[in-house]
C-alpha cells in the first residue's frame, strides 16, 4: 500500500514487490475503490440481485464509468461492471439472472426390473456370448 501512497507506477511497484504488473494493477484499482480496506478479507462472496446488475449495466452503457458505479454500488471491483456488461451484450437480460446451483436433478430412481425382464436380459447376454 505504501507503494500506491508514494505514487509509484505499476511497473515500479511490481519490480519493488517482485510481482507481476497485472497483480499490482488489480490491487491498485481495488485500493482506489476501497482504500486500505481492500486488504480485508470478506467472509463470503457477495451475491448481487438481477435488478442491481441490470441497473449497473444500463448506467455503464449510458456512459458512467466502471469505477464510479463500483464505488456507488459497493462492488468489490470495477471488473464486475465490465463482466456484467459483456454478459448482457452476449445474452441479454437472461445472462444476468442467477443460475441454478449444484447438479441438475435427474429422473426419479431407476425402475426396478421385473422378473421377466431380468430373465430376458440374461438370455440376451448368454446368446451374445455364444
Amino acid at each position: 500500500m505504501e507503494c500506491f501512497e508514494q505514487g509509484m507506477s505499476y511497473g515500479t511497484a511490481a519490480k519493488t514487490l517482485g510481482v507481476s504488473k497485472y497483480a499490482v494493477r488489480t490491487l491498485r484499482r481495488r485500493f482506489q475503490l476501497h482504500g486500505r480496506l481492500c486488504l480485508v478479507e470478506k467472509p463470503t462472496k457477495q451475491q448481487h440481485s438481477f435488478d442491481i446488475k441490470k441497473e449497473v449495466v444500463q448506467r455503464h452503457l449510458a456512459g458512467e464509468t466502471k469505477m464510479d458505479l463500483a464505488r456507488e454500488f459497493g462492488l468489490s471491483s470495477d471488473q464486475l461492471v465490465k463482466d456484467w456488461s459483456r454478459k448482457w451484450r452476449k445474452g441479454g437480460d437472461d445472462a444476468l439472472k442467477p443460475k441454478p446451483k449444484g447438479r441438475p436433478k435427474g429422473s426419479s430412481a431407476p425402475k426396478r426390473l421385473t422378473e421377466e425382464e431380468k430373465l430376458r436380459r440374461q438370455i440376451e447376454r448368454l446368446e451374445a456370448e455364444n
